[in-house]
């Protein structure tokens, strides 16, 4: 029967999850007992290292000595244990303790019974020094529990789980495969439930939820996901280039779906997972491209007039784009995501081209975006100055 620390949740062992906490709570030293080093212990290390903890496997409790000081805080979680890192920390910030349930909550979530009234959580921050008195105990006695008798009998403050936690299904012990599926159902939809609501992010979200498990279980699908968006933008050029305007932009809206679905699954890899090193420049970069690939199909639908150069025939298209990226910025407000959303971009422009009137709507766009962003400045500096003059 498999370890419920090697069962997966959102592409990831349990034991990683373990990790990704460990790291963000600022441990320097990992520290697994198990009898065996697995292949999974492994990667484990590698990401420790990674992020510049050292890393440890030993077989027995007595293996810790010399690797915990009496100096030291020891951040003990139990196997199997599946929190939400901003669920957790918080709860490190008031020091040393024992984190509870509710005795009947606790027991009914299979956490281990303490006393009448709480059930341990199954994470804990002790002083190093109750470590050393593990190595008067049995070798083959359970550390963890030793451990967390040791703490209650040594006066460890109780600190409870806060009730939207317990009930918000962000703190779990996984025991079973089925307890997994449960808990990767939870977990995508917590990781993917904030964002713009406009359509282009909400179809990428709804994509990650339903399919982004077993995307996050295969490793290469965020690869994958970009590449097929590259693809279809390939094509898309292609088809704009031989005058076949609405499929280019089609295919784009079909790429840009593809492209915001694999940088959701990056942001899970590497927030949620702290897998991976950071590419904060990612959306960035993929944005830019995208903008990019639909100027060139703007500019080949802009009509060639007798002796107008290439910089006069992209100039309406490059206003255009560069006005949907600096308005939004400059100016915040409920519609401006609407205006970041390059799906309803490409899909508007889509049907525009099927109306054959893509060249005159870029310069109705472009007025109207700009007589906006000019109304809505006139509306703040007047806010402004009514402002200074009651004061």
């Amino acid at each position: 029967m498999a370890s419920p620390a090697f069962r997966l949740v959102g592409g990831a062992l349990v034991i990683r999850h373990q990790l990704a906490l460990a790291l963000a709570a600022g441990c320097r030293r990992i520290v697994i007992v198990s009898r065996d080093f697995t292949a999974e212990f492994a990667s484990l290390q590698r990401d420790a290292e990674t992020a510049g903890a050292s890393f440890h496997v030993v077989s027995a409790p007595r293996g810790l000595s010399g690797l915990v000081t009496a100096a030291d805080e020891v951040l003990v979680l139990a196997e199997g244990l599946l929190p939400t890192p901003g669920d957790a920390l918080p709860l490190l910030v008031g020091g040393q303790g024992a984190m509870v349930l509710p005795a009947d909550v606790g027991t009914a979530a299979g956490f281990e019974r303490i006393d009448l009234t709480h059930a341990w959580a199954g994470m804990m921050l002790v002083p190093g020094r109750l470590v050393d008195r593990l190595m008067d105990l049995a070798a083959d006695v359970d550390p963890v529990s030793a451990l967390l008798r040791i703490a209650l009998q040594a006066g460890i403050a109780l600190r409870g789980v806060p009730e939207a936690v317990r009930s918000g299904g962000h703190w779990l012990l996984i025991r079973t495969e089925a307890d997994a599926q449960a808990a990767e159902e939870r977990w995508m939809a917590r990781h993917t439930a904030t964002g713009p609501r406009t359509p282009g992010p909400a179809i990428a979200r709804f994509l990650v939820r339903r399919f982004g498990a077993a995307m996050l279980h295969e490793g290469s699908s965020r690869v994958v996901g970009m590449g097929l968006a590259l693809l279809l933008g390939v094509l898309g050029l292609a088809a704009g280039w031989f005058g076949h305007l609405v499929i280019a932009l089609g295919l784009t809206a079909v790429a840009q779906v593809f492209q915001s679905t694999s940088l959701v699954l990056l942001a899970l890899h590497h927030g949620a997972l702290s897998q991976g090193p950071r590419r904060d420049w990612a959306p960035v970069v993929a944005s830019l491209v995208f903008d990019g690939l639909l100027a060139v199909l703007l500019i080949l639908a802009m009509p060639a007039l007798p002796g107008q150069t290439l910089a006069e025939r992209a100039f309406p298209p490059i206003v255009l784009l560069g006005l949907l990226r600096v308005i939004p910025r400059a100016l915040p407000g409920a519609a401006m995501p609407w205006l970041e959303d390059r799906l309803v971009l490409s899909v508007v422009l889509a049907v525009l081209a099927a109306g054959g009137v893509v060249a005159p709507a870029i310069l109705g766009i472009s007025v109207i975006l700009l007589a906006t962003a000019a109304l809505l400045v006139s509306r703040q500096d007047r806010g402004d100055r009514s402002i200074i003059t009651g004061a």
